[in-house]
C-alpha cells in the first residue's frame, strides 16, 4: 500500500483529504491505532489499511465468474 512503515498524522490527513485534527479525533477515540513519540502520533501502514477498510460503505464486488 504505502512506502513508508509508519505515517505522521499530517501525511495522513493529506492522504485522506482530512484535517490534522480530523486524524488526531481518531486516534483519540480508539478508531485508529497510533505510537505516540513524544509529542506526535505515528500510524503504521498497515493500521491505517485496517482502519479504511473497516469503514467500507459497501463491500467488496465479486468477480463475474464467482457465485
Amino acid at each position: 500500500m504505502l512506502s513508508k512503515p509508519f505515517l505522521t498524522t499530517h501525511e495522513i490527513a493529506e492522504l485522506l483529504k482530512v484535517s490534522d485534527a480530523t486524524v488526531r479525533s481518531w486516534i483519540h477515540e480508539g478508531g485508529l491505532r497510533a505510537v505516540k513519540l513524544g509529542r506526535e502520533f505515528r500510524v503504521a501502514a498497515r493500521d491505517l489499511e485496517a482502519f479504511v477498510n473497516a469503514h467500507v460503505t459497501s463491500p467488496t464486488p465479486k468477480p463475474d465468474n464467482e457465485t
